[in-house]
């Protein structure tokens, strides 16, 4: 970033308890989750975000809601889980996820994520501008020991099973 756009971007702090939330319902999900988008694509958030990100929204699904089975283009999804659990599809396959859990849905990805937990489930949805290759959906916890691969340039990435 440079130094004048720095200069020019006030800081922003948001507690998210304070955040007023919209009472929707989610790509056709059940029931109605608090919603509201922390950070968009306007002109004054473009500053904060160089381009990194399409958007930051922040929800919060009841017991028993869900956002609704969908898929996006030519972006990245990433959900974040803040608290309670859920079970999160991925395509043809449920993943189950609880707080820590950071799921990227591919582009293309249909996704979709029900709290079947006691507790409200609350969590981060990040979209992303596609700027490197997709690659499959991943829930891994974020505390998640990583797979270290051997030195060689052909050496693949990966991450342990839970």
């Amino acid at each position: 970033m440079s130094d004048a756009r720095a200069s020019d971007a006030a800081p922003r702090v948001v507690h998210l308890d304070e955040l007023p939330l919209q009472d929707v319902v989610a790509h056709g999900g059940d029931g109605r989750i608090g919603f509201r988008r922390v950070l968009g694509q306007s002109a004054r958030d473009a500053q904060h975000t160089a381009g990194a990100w399409h958007f930051v929204d922040y929800a919060v699904l009841p017991p028993g809601a869900s956002i609704g089975l969908h898929a996006h283009g030519e972006n990245e999804e990433l959900y974040l889980v803040l608290q309670g659990e859920g079970l999160m599809q991925l395509g043809d396959r449920s993943v189950r996820v609880r707080a820590g859990h950071l799921i990227v849905n591919p582009p293309g990805g249909t996704h979709g994520l029900r709290n079947d937990g006691n507790v409200p489930l609350r969590l981060f949805v990040v979209e992303v501008p596609l700027a490197v290759p997709p690659h499959a959906a991943l829930a891994v916890p974020l505390d998640a020991p990583l797979a270290v691969p051997p030195a060689g340039p052909a050496a693949p990435f990966s991450t342990p099973a839970r």
